[in-house]
């Protein structure tokens, strides 16, 4: 956008918007809840509307990470990894960092190397990349320290966002091998803990801290397990069984209540996966019990499909226990949406499961509670909504008129709750007990990472760009 512009959009806001207050410091803002409701974010905008700024980005999958007069991004550009602070009054890029690693992690081919969230608590910037580990900047990009993680091991890359509490740093790596949960200090970089997850394999959902009363929880969602730590000690507390194959979307916490969404192929008892014991399957083929299976080996289909996903060394073959792995996940996997109540302990599979509904569940986009209700957005432009303490449906399977995937996450403010699906079709819906579409706004152009809300700004970041949304003035 050619200064002037900047000059002139910046000149028409109101004098009550200061761009050296607010903040969204993580993946879904503050707590992981997706919601601010601090200001009075726009209805009317678009790509042409309503824009404050508009800064041309190299690619990434990262969410704008928002404190103050900063906004911390990630990209991926020429290959190289990149960590960028921009200026939150007119977008101007104040610093970058490079990454210094060696060798990029593969990732799916939508994916991106730069996926993964900035956390900040106000004075430090924390970044992680599957291809290198974490680091730790200032606000004025000097690195405070590092941390080199070995790169994990799947094909489709990383996702989920380190989360800032009490100042622990939270990361977790659920790859095919060697899954993990890791809690840092903060300020220091220094390892607290560490809870191997080796019953795991390859998720991509960031963890979430549940708090109700004085009990705080590191609920970590997973494939076929969503699971509660103590975030001082890394301790077990609970486990709830039957989840999806591979956890996507992040769990959200209102009314008293934990709500967790998760779906895969094969985990619908309409449409479910089943494989035949090892034994039997090679000896329909003519091979000895102890033979290791080619991919062409296995007829075309669902199980064919994930054949990277059995071969968890990724060295090109699948054995009898790799076979048995994967036949035990798709049959106790199970795809629902769920309401928990707090106080369990070890397995709360039955005792503590409050409302569960297995139709219109997301994919990737995690669930939002706003104003007693609970929002999810499937994929296909398909909304629901539910009242968050009994599960009752408001509505469900509305269409949106916006089809196509969900990647990025509904957040909510100033009774509004904003979805966008990959093609860059935005709806704001009306915060009610039926839908209500207040507008629908088209960027032209992909968009996978979940937008920002701080004070009366929408930050959206699409393929090519960030922009920095307000009311449009000619709809006041």
């Amino acid at each position: 956008m050619r200064p002037p512009r900047i000059i002139t959009a910046l000149a028409l806001l109101p004098v009550s918007l200061a761009f050296g207050t607010g903040q969204w410091p993580q993946f879904r803002g503050e707590g992981g809840a997706g919601v601010s409701d601090s200001g009075n974010p726009p209805v009317h905008f678009g790509p042409d509307q309503g824009v404050v700024w508009k800064v041309a980005l190299p690619s990434g999958h990262s969410s704008p990470c928002i404190w103050g007069d900063r906004i911390f991004l990630t990209s991926y550009d020429k290959a190289k990894l990149e960590t960028l602070c921009l200026r939150r009054s007119d977008g101007a890029v104040l610093w970058r960092r490079s990454a210094p690693c060696e060798q990029f992690e593969s990732t799916h081919r939508i994916g991106n190397p730069a996926t993964p969230t900035p956390a900040t608590d106000g004075s430090s910037v924390y970044v992680y990349f599957g291809s290198y580990g974490i680091l730790a900047y200032d606000f004025e990009g000097g690195e405070q320290w590092s941390k080199p993680l070995q790169t994990p091991v799947v094909e489709f890359g990383t996702s989920a966002s380190p989360v800032l509490h009490r100042g622990k740093l939270f990361l977790a790596c659920d790859q095919d091998e060697g899954s993990f949960l890791l809690a840092l200090d903060a300020k220091s970089g220094e390892t607290l803990w560490r809870k191997e997850r080796s019953e795991f394999r390859r998720s991509f959902a960031t963890p979430f801290i549940w708090t109700h009363g004085s009990v705080e929880e590191l609920i970590v969602p997973g494939s076929i397990w969503l699971k509660s730590y103590d975030p001082s000690s890394g301790n077990d507390l609970w486990t709830y069984s039957g989840t999806s194959r591979v956890a996507c979307s992040s769990p959200v916490a209102g009314d008293g209540l934990l709500f967790s969404a998760s779906w895969n192929v094969g985990g619908d008892s309409d449409s479910r996966v089943t494989m035949d014991a090892f034994e039997d399957f090679v000896r329909g083929l003519g091979k000895p019990a102890d033979a290791v299976l080619q991919k062409d080996d296995i007829p075309k289909g669902p199980v064919r499909d994930r054949f990277s996903q059995m071969d968890l060394n990724k060295d090109g073959a699948v054995t009898r226990e790799e076979w048995e792995v994967m036949r035990s996940m798709f049959s106790r996997a199970g795809n629902a949406l769920l309401a928990i109540r707090p106080g369990g302990k070890e397995d709360v599979t039955e005792s503590h499961l409050v409302w569960k509904t297995t139709r219109s569940l997301p994919y990737v986009a995690s669930p939002l509670f706003y104003k007693g209700r609970l929002f999810t957005i499937k994929n296909g432009g398909l909304a629901s909504c539910y009242k968050a303490a009994t599960g009752d449906v408001l509505f469900q399977d509305q269409r949106l008129d916006a089809p196509g995937d969900y990647y990025a996450s509904p957040v909510a403010g100033g009774g509004r709750v904003y979805v966008v699906s990959q093609r860059g079709q935005m709806v704001v819906l009306a915060a009610e007990d039926s839908l209500h579409v207040l507008s629908r706004v088209d960027f032209g152009e992909p968009v996978m990472a979940t937008p920002a809300l701080v004070e009366d700004l929408l930050y959206v970041r699409t393929e090519s760009a960030l922009y920095a949304l307000r009311e449009a003035a000619a709809a006041r």
